[in-house]
């Protein structure tokens, strides 16, 4: 195992942040306060928390949320001692005086940084603030998979300079084999004097595996949902996570049962359809395309009367990304016009 020596695995709890897409950012008070709890009890290093797309995202472009940033993360510091409260900001979304230091006056203790894995510079700006404030900061190369090895490395090598304490690389997707993850994490840590992390999703069914390997490739941060609940397909589910990592013997703060248990909580409370694997996701995963646009994707074939895999498909073909969500009902019309054609001839 290729773990950097000396450091023990980080957990990160996503399952109020990313969870929040599965649910259309309804994720209430009471959720997130029995939630906290649990991540506590459970040993996650880091519970993240907030829109599914970050702090500033609620719109009516990507879902309004059931509660202000602030409230969120004020009910979920209140429940928390030796896990951590972090955010995901993605600058676009998120602005430095109308959303981060709002939540940094919340007790946020880490911020991670995302942008497109082609445009790390975009992260400079927060990233090298939240240093100078001394807060505890991580970039994130979102669809990853997109880039080859060279190119991740060269943009991780940006984020390490403007001061991140480490680099994750997010499986948006759901696209990565282990060998994918093996190749360009093993790179990443190989290259940089900074810690390194996976965010996996689970539309081929590899969530697991990917983090399995992504801890062998030598990332010391993994991040996880309780029984997967996030976009598309879901997250690499924290319960499954906790017990391949029991059976390994690779050491974390987790509490097995506790990490179980929280799976069980989240699936009793809020947690309305578990996560699975359908043409439509598996679709999602092959296309590599954004796992959150499953469920619009479905909406326009829906309305349009057309296949919901030809437009992911399609999307995948024009290497559409999050925040492209015109492109949806844009590719669908085109599908939907084409076939007339065909009925017609």
């Amino acid at each position: 195992m290729n773990m950097s020596a000396g450091r023990k695995l980080e957990i990160c709890d996503t399952t109020l942040r990313d969870g929040n897409h599965a649910v259309a950012h309804q994720l209430g008070h009471t959720d997130i306060v029995e939630y906290a709890k649990a991540a506590e009890l459970a040993g996650a290093d880091l519970l993240e928390v907030g829109h599914g797309n970050g702090l500033g995202a609620s719109s009516l472009q990507v879902g309004r949320a059931a509660l202000s940033d602030t409230e969120m993360l004020t009910a979920a510091r209140a429940q928390l001692k030796n896990t951590r409260l972090g955010v995901l900001s993605i600058p676009g979304f998120a602005t430095v005086e109308r959303d981060l230091k709002p939540a940094l006056d919340c007790g946020v203790d880490e911020v991670r940084v995302g942008a497109h894995c082609t445009e790390a510079d975009v992260t400079r700006q927060q990233i090298t603030m939240l240093r100078e404030m001394g807060v505890t900061v991580k970039g994130m190369l979102l669809m990853s998979h997109m880039a080859p090895t060279k190119t991740l490395v060269e943009q991780a090598r940006l984020i390490q300079e403007y001061g991140a304490h480490a680099v994750i690389l997010m499986d948006s997707a759901g696209a990565y084999t282990p060998a994918a993850v093996e190749e360009k994490i093993g790179a990443l840590a190989g290259e940089l004097d900074i810690a390194v992390g996976f965010h996996g999703h689970n539309n081929l069914g590899l969530s697991v595996m990917n983090s399995m390997a992504a801890v062998r490739a030598g990332a010391t941060v993994v991040d996880v949902t309780a029984r997967g609940f996030g976009a598309g397909a879901g997250n690499a589910p924290l319960e499954l996570v906790a017990a391949n990592l029991h059976l390994e013997q690779i050491e974390t703060r987790l509490q097995l049962f506790a990490a179980l248990d929280a799976g069980d909580l989240a699936e009793s409370t809020f947690v309305k359809r578990i996560p699975t694997n359908d043409s439509v996701t598996i679709t999602s995963g092959i296309a590599g395309v954004f796992s959150g646009f499953a469920a619009p994707a479905r909406r326009a074939a829906q309305h349009f009367e057309v296949d919901p895999r030809d437009i992911l498909m399609e999307l995948g073909r024009r290497g559409v990304v999050a925040g492209q969500e015109d492109s949806i009902i844009e590719v669908a019309m085109g599908l939907a016009e084409k076939n007339s054609l065909i009925d017609v001839m």
